[in-house]
Parts: C-alpha cells; structure tokens; sequence
C-alpha cells in the first residue's frame, strides 16, 4: 500500500492540509500508541469538497455504467490486494482483533464488487401508453452530490456500503469519516485514487469538529442525499438540517436486538451463535445480539454452555495471535458500560462470568453474562456497545415478543427454535428490519440491511443497493402521429 502524506485530508483529488492548518492525531484504542495525523478540516474544507464533488458530477454521470463498474472493480481489487495492510491499519486504530479485520476487508470489497455488478442494471421502463400519439418513459438518473458521515466501529465496510453504490449510481461522493478510525479512509480513497476514479468523485474530509462539519454536509443544498450510519440522537439532528433543503437521507441508526431462544433450540447451538454475535469488535456493533429471552425449560443449559464459552474468549490487543476481544474504543464508552453494569447488578442480575474491567486495565473489559436480567434494567432497554450480555428468562412466546418489541429501536433480531411454524410466526411478529432465525451473523453485500422504527430509514445492499442514489425521471414524448 502506497502512503499518503501525513496530516492531509483528500479533497479534488489532491492530498492536502486542512485550510485552518491544523491537524489531529489518530491513537491505537489498545495500548494508547499513535497510528497515524490527519488533516483537522473546517467547514470551509468541506464547502470545498462539496465544490469539487459538484464539478467533477457530469463527467462521472455521463461515463457508462460499464465504464463506471470498470473503475468499481479495479477498486475492488486494489483492496483485495492490499486486504492484510488494510486489516492491519483497522485493528490499530478501532481495537478489533485483526481476525475481525481481515473479514471486515473482505465484506467491504465484496459491497464494491456487488455494486460494480449492479451499476449496468440500473435499467429505465416503457409504460404502456395512455394514447397513441406518445410514449411514456421512466429513467434512472444519479440524484448528485452525495454525503456520507460514517462510524468507527466499521472502518472500513460503513464506507463501502455507502461510496460503492453511490459512485455506481453516478453520483460523486464527500465522506467523513469518524474522527476514531479516519486512516482506514484515507486508505480506501488512495486505493481508489490509483484504480482510476476521476478527482473530486470521491472526498474525504478528515476532523474532529463533527458538529460543524456535519452541519455543512447535511444544510448545504449542492448536496442531494445524505446519508448517515450512527446514534440515533444524531441522526435526528442530520435529518433535521437536511429537511432545510428537501435532501434525501438514508439513515441507519442505533440497534437493541434482541434474541429469543425457544426451549425446542439446541442449547449449544444457539449459544455458539450467541456468542459470536454479541463478542464481535467487542460487543461494538449496532446488529450484535444486545441481549437474551430465553425460554425457562432450556435456560439453565443455555446459560452455562454460554458461561463456558465467554469464560474462555481471550481478551487482548488487536494484533496479539489469540486475541477474540479488543478493547472498547475509548474512555467514555468503558465509563458507559460499567455504569449499565453497576445498573444491572443494583437491580439484581447477577454475573455468571466477568463482571468488571480486565486485568489488563485500560479500556479492556472482561466479557461477561449477567444472568436473572429484568425489563427495568438499562442493559436491556438500551444498546450496551460493550462485551456484556444479559439474560432474562420468559415462559411463553407472546411474553417473550412483547419484551422484544418493546424498544424504540428495530434494526436486527434473532431467534432460535425448531419449530418451522414458530419461527415464520415469530420473524413476522418481530419489528425489526432484519431477522436471524438460528443464525445471528446476517450481514451480506447480497441482502439489504437497515432497520425501522428509530433504527433509520432506507437500505444498505442487496438488489436494491443503488436505488437510494438514482432519481426516476419520467419523460413523456408526443406528437408521434403515424398518419
């Protein structure tokens, strides 16, 4: 992988500082090292990203989507080739072990390369036609600039979920990403760079003033969509801003899936599953299993198979051989999730396994299972975004739905049974926009993803992938008189 210029953010096509001067430096959440600078831009940086994303728009639109997709998947593959330096560069700046990386790598390229194979799709329609004078046409064209502000806890595949298919649609692209994880970007950008994408399509502006950056990207009216992947609590903000100028937006925010396993699952099974979902990037995911219903005729079995599991998850640096959960982020999330665990042992759940911060000190916190987990606790009515995961008991399946829907949010969730009735009844009874049934690792550049209720709005992949970014024009052409 080629190196950028230190303290430089990646604006129409050039690698520069920011205009203020200033720059910021990105620390490894593990053992507090440094990673890398970057460009601190102001919100004159991103007026000119969105500049140079809004000049170089007609020339990307007017290219072929064969000869778009061409640069997509010389882009796919400049990432695939570089996926162990990429992987590596994620691990240091987010904390996630590098096994998690290297598969982040490969699920991010593959929502380039899906996007790469829709962009000739984009196909237009022929309505049959009201009189026979005129034909009536429907056309598919790119809706313009784009915005996308994505998180740290996906470095890299927030990023390609949103870019891919906004530059396969036709549009050009300015990114911000988080100020946690911002070297993952500017990886991605120069990739891109060299695989051929024209200046100015894709801009990447780099700061730690998130507010006034933001405010830009989502009020300013060369902007045509916005789309935006973190907090609720933000994404209401971004929303607001962006109905100033009618702007599109595409919007996944916060998450509290639950998981209902039945006493007809096999125990095993569902807390393998489990705890693959809940562990992953350390309980740092907006689709991780955030907390369990399990039926009281399999709960004890359920509960020590899942104790034997999380008891031996090996907790350390990214980078250490072994290692299955990193560090949380940063000092105010360590501060969160103990606060939801002083809550929930307050009231009465009682840890199975961890309970306290590692050892290993810092922001590493032992995985734990909190057993005995009631509706009133915060773990259950909020998203934990740590390595904790309680377990409430229920009897009968509409208790077990009525907890589970009792959120504000519905992005994911999941369930574990046998039964082939139960589970259609139960996956159409869940308010979620994605369901697991014995499986709680869904995530696929094949299928969309994104939620309802406040968990946002839109999708991300699957067939519809590029729908988001493309505007239906209809055309209606007359006086074809065949006299």
């Amino acid at each position: 992988m080629r190196t950028h210029p230190p303290a430089t953010a990646f604006i129409g096509g050039h690698w520069r500082p920011s205009e203020s001067g200033r720059s910021f430096t990105v620390i490894d959440p593990g053992d507090g090292t440094k990673v890398g600078t970057c460009a601190d831009c102001t919100p004159v940086d991103a007026e000119q990203a969105i500049a140079s994303a809004l000049e170089a728009l007609p020339a990307w639109r007017s290219r072929s989507a064969r000869e778009r997709a061409a640069v997509l998947m010389r882009w796919y593959q400049a990432v695939m080739d570089d996926h162990r330096q990429l992987a590596e560069r994620m691990t240091r700046e987010s904390g996630k072990p590098l096994s998690e990386a290297l598969d982040e790598v490969r699920y991010g390229a593959s929502m380039i390369q899906w996007c790469a194979e829709e962009a000739p799709r984009t196909l237009g329609e022929v309505i049959p036609t009201d009189r026979p004078d005129r034909r009536l046409l429907v056309l598919r064209e790119p809706v313009g600039v784009v915005a996308a502000i994505t998180p740290w806890n996906f470095p890299l595949s927030m990023i390609t979920r949103k870019v891919a298919p906004a530059l396969a649609a036709g549009c050009t692209v300015v990114l911000k990403p988080s100020e946690l994880t911002p070297t993952t970007a500017l990886a991605l950008a120069q990739l891109a760079e060299h695989a051929g994408l024209p200046p100015g399509a894709l801009n990447v502006v780099t700061t730690r003033d998130a507010a006034d950056v933001g405010d830009v990207l989502s009020s300013d009216p060369r902007v045509r969509m916005l789309s935006f992947t973190g907090s609720t609590r933000v994404g209401r903000l971004l929303m607001a801003r962006a109905a100033t100028t009618v702007k599109r937006v595409s919007l996944e925010l916060g998450g509290n899936a639950p998981v209902i396993v039945f006493d007809d699952a096999d125990a095993e099974q569902a807390a393998e599953a489990v705890v693959a979902s809940r562990f992953r990037n350390a309980g740092q995911t907006c689709v991780c299993a955030n907390h369990v219903l399990v039926q009281r005729g399999i709960a004890e079995p359920f509960i020590q198979a899942l104790v034997k599991r999380v008891s031996a998850l090996r907790v350390g640096h990214g980078l250490d051989p072994g290692t299955q959960v990193g560090p949380l982020i940063d000092d105010r999330a360590m501060a969160k999730v103990l606060g939801i665990l002083k809550d929930a042992t307050a009231l009465g759940a009682r840890p199975r396994t961890g309970g306290a911060q590692d050892p290993r000190g810092g922001h590493y916190l032992t995985p734990t299972v909190l057993a005995d987990a009631t509706p009133a606790m915060a773990c259950m009515r909020e998203e934990i975004f740590g390595p904790v995961l309680p377990v409430m008991r229920f009897d009968h399946e509409p208790e077990a739905l009525a907890v589970a829907n009792s959120t504000t949010y519905g992005l994911a969730a999941y369930l574990f049974t046998n039964d082939l009735a139960r589970s259609w009844r139960v996956s159409e009874a869940l308010e979620a926009g994605m369901v697991g049934v014995n499986t709680a690792l869904i995530s696929t550049a094949v299928a969309p993803f994104g939620g309802v209720k406040e968990s946002g709005l839109g999708r991300e992949g699957g067939p519809h992938a590029l729908e988001a970014f493309l505007e239906r024009k209809y055309i209606a052409v007359a006086g074809l008189d065949h006299n």
